[in-house]
């Protein structure tokens, strides 16, 4: 049980006690006390003043009094200010702390609470490579099923994969007209790339058709409308429909190259699926579920004979579930969908991680399947996120002008080398430990730069400030653990700790509190979905640290019993930093 977690409770046992009035802990709110005041932790008073019929400074001196005379363990002073009632903690207590977790490795990590969550993320279409959206959306989704873990969740990690429609028949026919039967074998391209290349052929040669039936009086539309490439990238998406043998094997073999290219950047990105579904398996699903809804008077069917929802009265508007000809619609794929994970899984919680430009989309589904009375209904969950952009702006697929995932992770790892070779540092390590080591940095500053930031905002990417050694970036943090490693095995066995401190300087006070709420930062990224809460807990842990260790000398301590206390911080330090970073999908080196 944390500190927090044990002011709560003996607070609410003192209210009982004192005033024969029952709180509930939740109810109880307990902050950090500010630096300017002394105290450990704040127990705020408002909310009991009216109820209780005290003012809050005798409220504040009579709790104050009743806890430190009955919890003298844990409280060794208090003081009260305007409604606040200030804790000091016991150093007895964080000394026990750090005897009792120092070397326990699995610190911060719950046990299986019995519950499962689903997390879908990636989504990719097998029209084009992976992308620097996609890669927030991966290290995203990865990260929120890792700390769900953590928390006690049983976490099934899911993708689904956009394998049809009319823009994998755009790759499709680009091949056709521009390869002359060239494969990535025989261009030495990776399968992705490869087939991402068709997909900005097509475009180009689309521009070009339309300007030239432009030319000749059609309007920008007709010309859209007749150019000779998409009628016949519209025809193959009916024979691919209707199973035609040779559009069917030319899917599947441009498909399997590009698999294969999405299979190399999710190991080299540390991206792993439990279940992966494909679109193409999906489509059909829903139709069965529209009409169960339309016998419910859920949904309606108009007079060309196509099937909506009315969700005006929700504040939204009506929605088409199945076209005029019978065939489903996205948001009819999706309802189908989660009856099938929800069938297969029986998920506590179902999490998509998909970009805010689909926030509507999810509100519809979730309120359809409510409507239908679905059991996946109360399980949705939208993790909305916001667009990656470059300095120059947006990303555009179709131009050809987005930043490749696989370039982006090369010049990350690029950048890594160059900055380590500057700090000059290295000059011990193997090639293999070197080549090992740029991976680290180069992935580690990727991720973190962007994990750090609020899933819910959108956010700039700027590589060069990503990699800075003494920013708040992951290299500074990665810096920071082989630094205490390279303290721990200068100095040897860590020894055990006595109860008695009468002081704790107080930045060696700071860094134990840190580390003692490792485990409700996590609980609090989980419950949020927000792996940045975690990332901006770890760049403070440290910073706190590396300036203990500039102000504390831990080899030439006033006392072995110092040198101890300092080594069981380090050693926590390290331990928590390795966790954390774990959780955000980011190694940390022994040393650099």
């Amino acid at each position: 049980m944390s500190v927090v977690e044990q002011i709560k409770k003996v607070t609410a046992k003192a209210i009982t006690q004192l005033y024969a009035v029952d709180i509930v802990e939740k109810d109880i709110l307990v902050n950090a006390t500010k630096p300017e005041f002394e105290g450990d932790y704040t127990v705020v008073l408002f909310a009991f003043v009216k109820q209780l019929k005290k003012s809050p400074d005798v409220l504040g001196n009579e709790l104050g009094s009743y806890l430190k005379n009955k919890h003298a363990e844990l409280f060794s002073s208090f003081n009260v200010i305007k409604g606040f009632l200030n804790l000091s903690i016991t150093y007895n207590h964080w000394i026990d702390f750090l005897q009792n977790q120092h070397t326990n490795i699995s610190y911060g990590v719950k046990e299986k609470n019995g519950e499962r969550v689903m997390v879908e993320y990636s989504s990719p279409n097998t029209n084009k490579p992976l992308h620097l959206g996609h890669l927030r959306n991966n290290f995203l989704g990865w990260s929120i099923a890792e700390i769900l873990d953590a928390t006690g969740y049983d976490v099934v990690k899911t993708c689904i994969v956009n394998d049809r429609g009319i823009h994998i028949c755009k790759s499709m026919i680009a091949w056709q007209l521009f390869a002359n039967g060239a494969t990535p074998e025989s261009t030495n391209t990776k399968g992705d790339h490869f087939v991402g290349d068709y997909y900005v052929k097509f475009n180009d040669e689309y521009k070009k058709q339309i300007e030239k039936l432009k030319a000749t009086g059609l309007t920008q539309e007709g010309a859209e409308k007749q150019a000779p490439i998409m009628k016949a990238t519209q025809q193959m998406l009916l024979d691919w429909e209707a199973g035609k043998p040779d559009v069917i094997a030319l899917w599947n073999r441009m498909n399997s190259w590009v698999y294969a290219g999405f299979d190399a950047t999710y190991k080299t990105i540390g991206s792993d699926f439990d279940k992966t579904y494909f679109e193409s398996n999906t489509y059909l699903l829903g139709k069965s579920i529209v009409e169960k809804g339309l016998k419910k008077n859920v949904f309606f069917k108009k007079d060309d004979g196509s099937v909506w929802i009315d969700l005006t009265a929700d504040g939204l508007d009506e929605k088409v579930v199945m076209r005029k000809d019978g065939t489903s619609v996205y948001i009819t794929q999706d309802i189908g969908l989660a009856e099938q994970k929800q069938n297969e899984f029986n998920a506590n919680q179902s999490i998509y991680v998909v970009g805010d430009e689909q926030n509507y989309h999810f509100k519809v589904l979730k309120l359809i399947c409510e409507k239908l009375g679905l059991a996946s209904a109360d399980q949705i969950y939208h993790l909305s996120y916001g667009m990656v952009e470059l300095p120059t702006g947006k990303m555009k697929s179709r131009e050809g002008t987005v930043v490749d995932a696989d370039d982006l992770v090369a010049e990350m790892i690029n950048i890594s080398q160059q900055k380590t070779e500057e700090l000059g540092k290295v000059k011990d390590f193997t090639g293999d430990e070197l080549k090992e080591l740029y991976n680290t940095i180069g992935l580690g500053a990727l991720k973190f730069f962007l994990l750090r930031v609020d899933p819910k905002k959108k956010m700039v990417f700027n590589p060069e400030e990503s990699i800075d050694f003494h920013g708040f970036t992951g290299p500074f943090i990665q810096y920071t653990h082989a630094r205490i490693k390279s303290i721990l095995r200068k100095i040897g066995e860590v020894g055990s700790l006595k109860s008695g401190f009468e002081s704790l300087f107080p930045l060696e006070k700071e860094l134990i509190i840190q580390l003692e709420i490792f485990p409700s930062i996590i609980e609090e990224a989980a419950t949020d979905h927000d792996p940045s809460k975690l990332a901006i807990y770890i760049f403070n842990l440290a910073k706190t640290f590396n300036s203990f260790y500039s102000e504390h000398s831990i080899t030439n301590a006033e006392s072995e019993e110092k040198k101890q206390l300092r080594l069981q911080s380090a050693q926590l330090t390290a331990s928590v930093i390795k966790k954390g970073m774990s959780l955000l999908g980011i190694k940390v080196p022994e040393r650099m």
